[in-house]
């Protein structure tokens, strides 16, 4: 069952423009210190990624249907890739206690994410779904 969808649509050239103002105070409010890692190891894409995180993790706020309030931060969620690529975020924090509010008695909840950038937009969607919870009696 879907308990939260979100989307973002974010201009990578205000990160640019953001990144040449603010730099690493900008960096350090919104991204966790594994994000960080993976941009900079792709200099000559440093404002897609940073993009690309910033879409996802507004995208998971809107899902959660909070935004960012009620104890829900930039850096409770953070966006990494499989081995294969795919996408997955992690919620810590707030934002895991939010997810934990939205998951029904016995599910436990998934998310979903999906990522595109094209020329100067990053675009993110998260599907937040509850699903029976394992048994591990």
């Amino acid at each position: 069952m879907i308990i939260g969808l979100g989307t973002d649509l974010c201009d990578i050239r205000r990160i640019e423009q953001t990144l040449e103002k603010f730099g690493d105070r900008f960096v350090q409010r919104l991204y966790d210190e594994s994000e960080q890692q993976a941009v900079e190891r792709r200099p000559q894409r440093r404002a897609s990624g940073y993009a690309m995180r910033f879409a996802a993790k507004e995208a998971c706020a809107k899902a959660l249907g909070t935004g960012f309030r009620n104890g829900v931060f930039w850096r409770d969620m953070v966006l990494g890739n499989e081995t294969s690529g795919k996408p997955f975020l992690t919620l810590k924090g707030g934002a895991l206690a939010r997810l934990q509010v939205l998951t029904p008695e016995g599910m436990e909840g998934r998310i979903n994410i999906s990522l595109t950038d094209e020329q100067q937009l990053a675009h993110a969607i998260v599907i937040i779904s509850a699903i029976p919870a394992a048994d591990h009696s």
